[in-house]
């Protein structure tokens, strides 16, 4: 048997497309069958399969099941969670690796799959290589098991290990994903007074979107902390790998904010050591981490490519400005926003100041939310290396570690291709809006002399 992916849903990080439509229960037993011949391949037998609270998400894990075990693998299957949860489980369990069914962060018609094996992220070429074998039809042959396992209270154990943080009164938006009945379960035994709303996983997403990188979905947060006088809040996407949160006055506190706070603990015991955010993030960021004796380091956007950059530095921390948090110090090294939550009350409670307290002491600045400017799939590396070209022979000062990032005595602009759209992704920041200003208007210069308009900007 051979089989076609629709290209699309081969994407940088994961597999993912509109179920029905890119997207169908015959490619997730393809993908089965064809990740079980990958697997063999590699000596692994034995994978953990998990899934999120999406209403096909059931459907999609068994034909991926069907397909996995008759490409002569032995399945444990670690039910609804969050895809933490599964990464957990590669640990935990005696198994080669896991498959997550997911759509992530993306709206309810959509789902997919992230892929571990041998303790790495199946990402990039090795997507591809998966849609080839699969059209090829180059199967293994085999009988496998499938053996049910509960390690919700193993992982929940495994979360508050070796805590050490005080009593907070905190607000929780599950966002109805699959982060919501662990959730319950990691109040429950922590200290403090802990407000939880929409932590009934729906895969129709009721109340808002389940995004917390984007403001307007932190709405019923904001309010919560506010009508309950909370001292902060927390919010999960969709599969909990992804952190949100807000300080006491309802300010959001971005990737790269939460990061300065989670780097002091860390450097503290682990003097010296590399702390890796993306391009994304903030020269405050990166100024704080060496005011705090540490290694700061800026890595390429992306959480496959932000994890193989962590084993190479053997940095303890990373982050991005999505929201993805990385910790190795204490824990494994991928992103879990479960975790990354634990560790951000630790790291309030070592600072003995309110998180108020710590956002309020931050150096201000002016900055864009991450803009974006649709263009075409063809032209979007094309504009980059135009970009790039120009300002060299300009003679600017450019980091070409993803994209280009110019600094300038107002401060930073970024222009990046995304890895999984068809849009250049900008964002800038300065000293004040002025200063903001006059970077917007180098990057209109730069996007006109090739032909991309940011009036099609979209937020």
């Amino acid at each position: 048997m051979t089989h076609g992916f629709n290209p699309t849903i081969l994407r940088e990080y994961d597999i993912r497309g509109i179920v029905g439509d890119t997207l169908t229960e015959a490619d997730a037993y393809a993908l089965g069958r064809t990740y079980a011949a990958v697997a063999r391949d590699e000596g692994a037998t034995r994978l953990a399969v998990g899934r999120d609270g999406r209403t096909h998400s059931g459907m999609l894990e068994a034909a991926l099941i069907r397909g996995l075990t008759e490409g002569g693998i032995d399945v444990m299957q670690i039910g609804m969670g969050p895809s933490p949860m599964l990464y957990f489980a590669t640990y935990y369990l005696d198994v080669d690796g896991g498959l997550q069914v997911t759509g992530s962060h993306n709206p309810a018609d959509y789902n997919g799959f992230k892929l571990l094996l041998k303790g790495r992220s199946v990402f990039g070429e090795e997507i591809q290589a998966i849609g080839q074998r699969a059209a090829r039809g180059h199967w293994s042959e085999g009988n496998g098991s499938v053996e049910e396992v509960d390690i919700r209270e193993a992982y929940v154990d495994r979360l508050l290990e070796g805590f050490s943080g005080k009593a907070f009164r905190i607000g929780w938006d599950a966002g109805n994903g699959a982060a919501g009945p662990i959730l319950d379960m990691l109040v429950e035994r922590l200290p403090g007074q802990h407000h939880v709303i929409f932590n009934e996983v729906d895969g129709t997403f009721p109340n808002h979107h389940p995004d917390p990188t984007v403001e307007k979905n932190l709405a019923d947060l904001k309010a919560l902390v506010a009508r309950e006088q909370l001292d902060f809040g927390i919010a999960f996407d969709g599969d909990g790998d992804r952190i949100g949160a807000v300080d006491g006055k309802g300010r959001v506190i971005w990737g790269d904010q939460l990061l300065m706070i989670l780097a002091e603990p860390v450097l503290k015991e682990e003097p010296g050591a590399t702390i890796i955010a993306d391009v994304k993030a903030s020269q405050v960021l990166f100024d704080r981490v060496a005011e705090l004796g540490g290694e700061p380091l800026m890595w390429k956007t992306g959480h496959s490519l932000i994890k193989s950059k962590m084993k190479e530095t053997g940095a303890p921390l990373a982050g991005e400005m999505s929201g993805h948090v990385f910790f190795k110090h204490r824990w494994y090294g991928f992103d879990d926003a479960l975790y990354a939550a634990v560790r951000l009350i630790e790291a309030v409670s070592a600072s003995g100041r309110s998180l108020t307290e710590l956002v309020d002491a931050m150096p201000t600045t002016a900055a864009t939310p991450e803009m974006r400017f649709p263009v075409d799939e063809s032209r979007k590396f094309a504009v980059i290396d135009e970009v790039r070209n120009r300002l060299s022979a300009d003679g600017a000062k450019v980091d070409a570690t993803d994209g280009v990032r110019v600094s300038t005595a107002d401060g930073w602009w970024l222009l990046r291709a995304s890895n999984t759209q068809d849009v250049l992704v900008g964002r800038a920041e300065g000293s004040d809006e002025a200063a903001v200003e006059r970077l917007l208007a180098l990057i209109d210069d730069q996007l006109a002399k090739s032909g991309v308009r940011r009036t099609q900007s979209v937020h």
